[in-house]
């Protein structure tokens, strides 16, 4: 295992973390994307997998998961309508 060595922060680093923390902080979601990466797809099915989660919540964390580019919303167009949401791939590498 490799050792932080590194005395000094940089304020670009503390920038990237507090913008990290910003973009999946709060109670519902790491929640909400650990339901999606466990294969809940559906509106209905993340709300199922989470004791405790208001539509309400669900509804305004994954309209900020999106803005935040984490998530895509996929709408079928059938009756009843589906909302479908997946994980976008992004990885990016950080040294500290």
């Amino acid at each position: 295992m490799k050792e932080c060595v590194k005395t000094k922060i940089d304020e670009q680093d503390i920038k990237a973390l507090q913008d990290t923390i910003y973009v999946i902080g709060g109670k519902w979601k790491l929640p909400i994307i650990y339901s999606i990466c466990n294969g809940n797809k559906r509106f209905s099915d993340i709300e199922k997998s989470i004791p405790g989660i208001t539509k309400r919540m669900l509804s305004l964390n994954l309209k900020e998961l999106e803005a935040n580019k984490l998530i895509t919303r996929k709408v079928d167009i059938d009756f009843p309508q589906i909302l479908n949401m997946n994980l976008q791939n992004m990885r990016k590498n950080m040294e500290l």
